[in-house]
Formats: C-alpha cells, structure tokens, sequence
C-alpha cells in the first residue's frame, strides 16, 4: 500500500455501541496497525438531537475494554468552522448553492423522483447549502470489500444537503471535511452507506480529494430470522453482551470472522494475532449469520483459559452479596468447565449461596432410606475431607445394595434443590459438615 495508511472509526453517540460497529472498528483498526500506520476514532456529533448524554465516554470506555486504543482523536462538533469553509467554498466554484426550502430527513429528502432542488438555479445567498449534481457523468469506486468496481449515473444522485441552515454539516459534508484533513487513506463503513458513495465521491472531487479506497463489509444477518440485524428484534449491542457475561476476546474472536476469512480457515484468534494475519483480500462477500451457538463456544473455550485467580475478579459482579471469596475460591474448578457466561454462575453455583427446598417430585422412591443413610455418614466422617467422604459413602452404597447412581441423585437434590449441579461430593465439602447436615434434616 502506497503512502502511510491510516484509517478511522467514526460513531455517533446516539447510544450503545452496536455488534456491526464493533466489527467496523476492529477492522479498521486491524488495517491500520497490520501496517504500521494509525488509527483515528472521530465522533461524529453533529446530529445535536440524537446524541445520548454520556455516550461518548461510554464508547471510549466500551473501544478500550477491546484495546482498541486510537492514535488520533477528534470530535466533529469541534471543527464547524471548517465545514462551513469548505460548504462556501463549494458554492463559490458552482458546485453547491444555497436553498430555503423546507429542511427534510434522510428518507424524505433521498431517491424519489424530484432528485434535483428547485432552488438549484435561484443563486440565492443564504439558507442551507446543498450539493450541486452535475448531469451526464458516471460516479465510480473500486470497493477493496466487493472486489470490483461499483457506479452511478449521476441523474440518479440527488442534491444532498451539505450544510444545514443552522450552521452544522450534514454526514456528507463532514465525512468528506475530515477524511481529507485527516489523511485517510482508507474508509471502512457500513453497507448502509454504499447508497450515499455517489455524493460522497463529488464532494471528495469538488474540495480537492484525494479519495480513500472505500470498503463496505456486508450485512450481518439474524441467525434466527436470517435477516439483517435489528436494534429492535435481536440483541445487538456490544454493552449487553458483556454485561450478560461475554468476554471481550471472545466477542473480537467471534465478530472478527462474521465477514473475513484467513487464507488456512483458522478460527482462534487474540487481537494481536487477527492483527499479524489479518490481509484486506480476506473481505468475504457472503452476508454472515449471527450465530449465538458459535458466540458462546468461543467464550466457553476463552473461559477455559482463564487461571481460577483471574476468573475470581471476572466472577465479582455475578455474585451474591457479601460473598465469600474464598468459598468462591474452591467453587470455580467444579462448575470452571460448564460456563459458558459468566452470568451462568449463578445457575450452578446458586445452592452454596441460597438454599431453595427442591420439588419433592424429583426425589426417587427410595429417598428416605438413601437420605437416613447419607446423613449417618455424613455426620460420623472425620475427617470431613473429600477423600474420607468418598470413601465411606461408596461403602455404605455398596453395603446396602443401594443403585449408586439413584443414592447421589437423591443426595444432590436434597443438598443443592436440582439435578443439575457441580459433582455433589465436592460441594458437600465446600459447604461444609454444618450445612449439609441441616439440609438433609429437612427430610430425615
């Protein structure tokens, strides 16, 4: 690549950051750095109305729990006086002019049949500025994501507003402002916006360029509904999913490969390794599918690595309160290998905590005489280790012809209120004698 690359990642702060926003910054930041050359988080704030207070620092703080630290950082609310210059300027060379209509959104003002402004040819002297489209020319780019070139006629693109009469850029304006003030070289954004490249391309032209290369990875679709992902149907935003206890390696491995591919179809990646590997050829064109089933194999595997001391802090906001640590401590190694969230520790690990009666219904025919037998025992072990009570109560199993399998499921139920638990025996222990005992006198 040809002169110092540099790219950027330019959110609004309208919110929680979204999964297909992660993907953005985490390619664009791996293009960067696999270079050598830096990368730029640009706030785009000019949308007064839509901005959520306290979301820029919420995306800072989201962006750095990834380490993906930026280079460069510029807040677009910042730098009016520079989009206004360069609107100006494009009226005073014929290629924007002033209007006084009625301001209208995206979707009213976008591809209808009334694409060029009646106040086009006014030469009015105040108002909005909006882009003068030229007629007759052919609006081209080489997308390094699709992997050939994509045009326009320019009888199809309309007079995009630029500047709003109150004194702020329109995203056609200050995306074009910025990534020439900031030397990108390379622009990596949402398929959403390949329908606006026309108008960006001319804005480009008009102040002087050059143009970036431009990529627009493809859509992210539901692995329910195999539609593209929705804000208001699927879980999308990147804050939840570490709220719910995803890990942010898991989440970068797994977003990393919804739209790239490496050369040997690898699947484990840390950031720095995706960042030694990562080639702008391995852009796939096939729209991928959410899959919350790949999501949580990979922070499962990512939970496996974890040693128990780093999975103890990771585990703090997921425990009850006033804990104690060191019960937590000898918990983590028997339930360690089923997590597949961190939130999930609360499903296996509830009982050391809270103690809820089990449904009587889940017991066998036998309990009674299982549970009679088990607290003898129980109570007589000393020392009151893990080797002693195994011992003895495989003996007493074993003596009394009990069905081994049917005496511990008795003896979880009782202990822990489920059948699904961490192997009974070693929660015993954790629990301590004490407890155990005054458990099972609920139905001895």
């Amino acid at each position: 690549m040809e002169g110092k690359v540099r790219t950027r990642f330019a959110p609004s702060p309208t919110g929680f950051l979204h999964i297909g926003s992660l993907r953005t910054a985490l390619y664009a930041y791996a293009l960067a750095k696999k270079n050598n050359g830096d990368y730029v988080l640009r706030v785009e704030d000019t949308d007064q109305k839509r901005e959520v207070k306290g979301a820029v620092e919420a995306l800072k703080e989201t962006l750095l729990k990834f380490n993906l630290k930026w280079d460069e950082y510029y807040v677009q609310s910042e730098r009016l006086e520079k989009y206004k210059e360069a609107a100006e300027k494009l009226v005073a060379e014929g290629h924007a002019f002033y209007c006084e209509c009625k301001a209208k959104n995206a979707k009213e003002e976008g591809f209808s049949a009334e694409l060029r402004d009646p106040c086009r040819d006014k030469k009015l002297t105040s108002g909005a500025i909006k882009l003068k489209v030229p007629e007759g020319e052919t609006l081209a780019y080489f997308d390094f994501v699709h992997k050939k070139e994509i045009s326009w006629n320019s009888e199809t693109v309309y007079d995009a507003t630029l500047l709003k009469s109150d004194g702020f850029p329109t995203y056609h304006l200050a995306v074009a402002v910025d990534d020439i003030d900031m030397k990108i070289s390379h622009i990596i954004r949402g398929h959403d916006w390949l329908p606006s490249t026309p108008i960006h391309l001319l804005v480009f032209k008009y102040l002087g360029g050059p143009i970036p290369a431009i990529g627009h990875p493809t859509d992210i679709l539901s692995g329910e509904t195999g539609k593209k992902l929705s804000k208001r149907r699927d879980s999308v935003f990147v804050e939840q999913f570490l709220k719910d206890g995803y890990l942010p390696e898991s989440l970068i491995n797994f977003i990393l490969l919804l739209g790239w591919a490496p050369k040997d179809n690898r699947e484990l990646f840390t950031l720095e390794e995706f960042v030694g590997n990562f080639d702008i050829n391995g852009f796939q064109e096939a729209n991928p599918k959410f899959s919350i089933e790949k999501l949580n194999w990979f922070n499962g595997y990512y939970i496996r690595k974890k040693s128990d001391d780093e999975l103890l802090v990771l585990l703090k906001p997921y425990l009850p309160e006033n804990a104690d640590f060191e019960k937590v401590k000898q918990i983590i190694p028997l339930i360690k290998d089923r997590l597949i969230k961190l939130s999930d520790f609360s499903t296996f690990a509830e009982f050391f905590f809270d103690y809820k009666k089990p449904d009587m219904k889940l017991f066998g025919e036998n309990y009674k005489k299982h549970l009679e037998t088990a607290f003898k025992i129980i109570e007589s072990t000393e020392p009151f280790d893990l080797e002693s009570l195994n011992s003895k109560l495989m003996v007493v199993v074993k003596d009394n012809n009990f069905k081994t399998g049917e005496f511990f499921m008795d003896l979880r139920i009782a202990v822990a209120g489920s059948k699904f638990t961490p192997p009974i025996n070693e929660s015993i222990v954790i629990l301590g004698k004490e407890e155990t005992l005054k458990r099972l006198r609920e139905f001895v």
